[in-house]
């Protein structure tokens, strides 16, 4: 069965840098999104952290504001994780933040602060459910390896459980209006334990979901995880190679990546990547070109941990001097092979060129492919010439190939940029 898909992606291929929250009870006990399941804990038993959470410091005007200070241009936010509890006001449970301390909707304040800051608005849903009564006791439930309450639920009815989820889908694309992304997570079959290519998409009904969904809203972009080809693919914590094809056809793609190693609250992990690494990050899949979705987990006050803010903020600093080379940008031409050491990035529109300088190089860069093609360079945090080299002397240069362009590089790198970049202007 082929599905529809969206009608407008140009905005999400030009915006590439996004905010993705993960946010639900688990933040109190700041272990980890999944610790339901990595501790295995009973439903009365995780039933506490329902029971407490009341995040009354709960700001989304700041977190949308932190979003796009960083150079994020949409937010895509955990509506219901892996553990079932749901941050918006579902009328098919009780298990919902309204019935919490808190006592409130906490998705609709999201959607209105991220419109109001100009952000497109994600939502992110769970595929699978550890707290509904009709979910299947499968190999990643928390009370897999109980084997009395395994035979006791065994006639757990999917049917049912299909039936709740696409229900809960129907009301976040019909209560919030305009949505820009459906980020579905976790598909693979539960009959079989584990991940199962193309089977899940039955189990959940993944057709008809999506058919429903193109009929309530025909421009947002859906991801690939319902195991249905949609708009985009997710890779998850790694960075891919090269520009990523499916079919043998390139892909619209974003890497999903996290600050620390956790995508919800984890107040002990110290794995901090810091703010060079994500730049990399970032302009290394533009230039293959994808687009990275950025992870805060807040914490169960609902605030975001300081060393993230900070990290958001040094993101920011340095997009607020290229974000010329990331927005609108994408892979150069193949016949344009960047130098080691540095990632191209390219403005189709414009026929801007960007040299990403991974690492400072001494004296000279040289560009193959481009001799005779640079009409002007500048380094783009400030705006200053960098001028065109000469061959001083052919016998000092042996492996340079003879269209390679040459630009003449001060001899140290610009005080506190992280990622230098170079604009390229080319003739013609």
């Amino acid at each position: 069965m082929q599905t529809r898909t969206a009608t407008d992606t140009a905005w999400f291929t030009d915006a590439r840098l996004g905010l993705f929250v993960h946010w639900g009870i688990y933040s109190l006990a700041a272990r980890h999104e999944w610790v339901m399941t990595r501790e295995k804990i009973t439903n009365e038993d995780y039933r506490p952290y329902f029971d407490h959470f009341d995040p009354d410091l709960y700001d989304p005007r700041q977190w949308a504001r932190d979003a796009r200070a960083a150079g994020m241009q949409y937010a895509v936010i955990t509506t219901k994780h892996h553990d079932g509890f749901c941050l918006f006001d579902s009328a098919l449970t009780d298990y919902k933040a309204t019935n919490t301390p808190g006592g409130r909707d906490l998705i609709r304040p999201f959607v209105e602060a991220c419109r109001a800051e100009g952000l497109r608005v994600g939502f992110y849903y769970s595929l699978i459910d550890w707290h509904h009564p009709e979910f299947p006791v499968d190999g990643h439930h928390p009370r897999r390896d109980d084997l009395p309450f395994r035979e006791a639920e065994a006639g757990r009815d999917m049917a049912k459980y299909r039936a709740y989820l696409h229900g809960q889908v129907r009301e976040l694309l019909t209560n919030y209006g305009q949505i820009d992304v459906l980020w579905l997570d976790f598909s693979y079959s539960w009959r079989d334990w584990g991940w199962s290519k193309g089977k899940g998409a039955d189990d959940w009904g993944a057709h008809e979901l999506l058919e429903m969904v193109r009929d309530l809203q025909p421009n947002v972009l859906v991801n690939n995880r319902s195991e249905v080809r949609q708009d985009f693919f997710t890779p998850e914590q790694y960075q891919p190679r090269a520009w990523m094809h499916v079919d043998g056809a390139p892909v619209m793609w974003e890497a999903c990546q996290t600050l620390n190693g956790s995508w919800g609250y984890d107040r002990d992990n110290l794995d901090w990547k810091s703010p060079g690494m994500l730049i990399r990050m970032l302009v290394d899949g533009v230039s293959k070109g994808g687009n990275l979705l950025l992870n805060v987990g807040p914490t169960a006050r609902g605030e975001f941990d300081p060393r993230a803010r900070a990290t958001l903020a040094a993101v920011g600093s340095w997009m607020h001097h290229h974000a010329r080379a990331v927005r609108g940008c994408t892979q150069a031409p193949a016949d344009l092979p960047a130098p080691p050491d540095c990632r191209y990035t390219w403005n189709p529109k414009t026929g801007r060129l960007y040299v990403h300088l991974f690492a400072w190089p001494f004296r000279h860069l040289f560009l193959d492919g481009l001799a005779g093609k640079v009409a002007y360079a500048q380094f783009l945090h400030d705006g200053s010439e960098v001028r065109l080299g000469e061959y001083e002397d052919a016998g000092h240069y042996p492996t340079v190939r003879a269209d390679a362009a040459v630009l003449a590089i001060p001899v140290q790198p610009p005080v506190g940029v992280e990622v230098p970049v170079l604009e390229v202007f080319l003739r013609g």
